[in-house]
């Protein structure tokens, strides 16, 4: 028995990394899961290697800054799966600049994939929801959602705060829903986000000082966390935060 039995999940990012992870971990676990990407050759090859190991699943493209997009993915999981139970906002990209560095374009760009992507899937998300009798979506922030860094990532830290209070204010909203709303909030993962930093000797031996269990996190690290989220485990948790980060805030 799984523990995502006869439930539908979309998973934005899903192409590679840790949306691909997690959309391959749900189907494992019984659930069928539609995920989108702009990256369609790697979202389709994901879909091909789902299918072949007997999983149902289904990519489409999706640039999570269109609404329209947004509206597309829920109805496919719909039509094709017949409800949605779980969303997982995953999609998101990273501007290592300092504030003085970073241009206009680049700020509304980030702000645009990292958190107005968030909004629009969500509010995609909520009336299918409601009308499945309930659901939960997990969104994806960061250790940088919950405390600064020293790096040049200011955009990118305004955005995982933003995602992290958005899911209280989402969690609040709709309780009465059914609609369970958390976070999740990863400290270094090994993923092509970060690849900059792992292959700078340099740059990570300063990140490990600053990480106690000493090493970056899986994508299954991650992915089974935002399982926990998903399935009936975590049927009492709304409005919070999942840190996954090997230590990284507990100093």
């Amino acid at each position: 028995m799984g523990r995502l039995d006869g439930k539908v999940a979309l998973i934005s990012g899903g192409a590679r990394g840790q949306g691909a992870t997690e959309a391959k971990l749900f189907v494992r676990e019984g659930a069928k899961v539609v995920f989108g990407d702009v990256l369609d050759a790697e979202g389709r090859k994901v879909e091909e290697e789902i299918r072949a190991a007997g999983g149902e699943a289904t990519y489409v493209h999706l640039d999570v800054t269109q609404e329209e997009q947004w509206r597309a993915a829920v109805d496919t999981a719909v039509q094709r799966y017949g409800k949605l139970n779980v969303l997982v906002n995953n999609a998101g990209i990273l501007l290592r600049k300092s504030i003085e560095d970073t241009t206009v374009e680049e700020w509304d760009r980030i702000m645009a994939v990292n958190l107005k992507g968030v909004f629009l899937g969500t509010k995609a998300a909520i009336p299918a929801m409601r009308r499945a009798g309930g659901g939960s979506i997990i969104n994806i922030s960061s250790t940088a959602g919950l405390v600064g860094s020293p790096g040049g990532t200011s955009a990118y830290i305004a955005t995982k705060g933003g995602v992290r209070l958005f899911t209280k204010a989402t969690a609040i909203q709709h309780a009465k829903d059914n609609i369970r709303c958390n976070s999740v909030h990863p400290g270094p993962i090994a993923t092509d986000m970060i690849r900059d930093t792992l292959e700078d000797p340099e740059l990570w031996a300063q990140r490990l000082r600053r990480l106690p269990m000493g090493r970056a996190g899986t994508t299954e690290d991650v992915a089974y966390g935002v399982l926990f989220l998903a399935s009936d485990e975590s049927s009492y948790m709304t409005g919070s935060e999942l840190v996954i980060d090997g230590g990284t805030t507990a100093e």
